[in-house]
């Protein structure tokens, strides 16, 4: 079921998901900040982000790798890294509850993005799409999202399908000045007929859908 076309390189994403227990969060966003960097001279961080709204205690993160290849090298370096080990790993496990990841790849019509600057919330929105990938759903799809990048309230950051986790899955983050911000452009765009036509014609595709408002952490990124 899995057709249709897919970007021309093997670059993926690792999509890492942490629930982290209430009264640890705080001290778990402080270590992130004080040791990411061990993380990073290993592999490119993407963005990395704390759930304000849609769920709690929640972090997610999301990593960049060439192929399966260089992501195998990065985790034996890491397995094999005192520091990273020993600062951050040891102390890290007993603040974390559930940990959880996916591998995606970008729509084949997106190219991962930046906001036009620093400071704002990000929102990150999973769909459940029938099976097929983007030969079947891709052009409602991408109208649907083009239609509310045209009202020009929002930025799209990226579009990712899953390759591992639970498939037929595409995860959409956006970014938006405030939450405030992002709350008038929806209602403005609810009542834009283009936006409304493309959003109906692209839920024949969709079982389900969900979304956080995420705040960036020190060290992220994507800011």
């Amino acid at each position: 079921l899995a057709t249709g076309p897919r970007q021309n390189n093997s670059i993926f994403y690792e999509i890492r998901t942490y629930d982290i227990k209430p009264s640890k969060t705080k001290e778990f966003v402080e270590m992130i900040n004080k040791y990411i960097h061990l993380r990073t001279a290993h592999s490119e961080l993407v963005g990395f982000w704390s759930a304000e709204l849609g769920a709690m205690n929640k972090m997610v993160h999301i990593w960049k790798y060439d192929d399966f290849a260089h992501r195998t090298a990065v985790r034996h370096a890491l397995a094999n890294d005192k520091d990273w080990q020993g600062k951050f790993i040891s102390q890290a496990l007993s603040l974390i509850k559930k940990q959880h990841n996916e591998v995606a790849y970008l729509v084949p019509w997106c190219q991962l993005g930046k906001p036009p600057k620093d400071g704002g919330v990000y929102e990150w929105v999973t769909f459940q799409m029938k099976p097929g990938g983007p030969a079947l759903w891709g052009d409602a799809f991408q109208a649907a999202i083009n239609a509310h990048i045209n009202t020009g309230y929002t930025k799209l950051i990226g579009a990712f399908h899953t390759e591992y986790g639970l498939l037929n899955t595409v995860h959409v983050i956006w970014w938006n000045e405030s939450p405030d911000h992002r709350a008038a452009g929806r209602h403005s765009a609810h009542e834009d007929a283009r936006v409304v036509a493309a959003v109906r014609d692209s839920v024949r595709f969709l079982y389900s859908q969900q979304n956080m408002l995420l705040i960036p952490l020190q060290c992220s990124p994507l800011k």
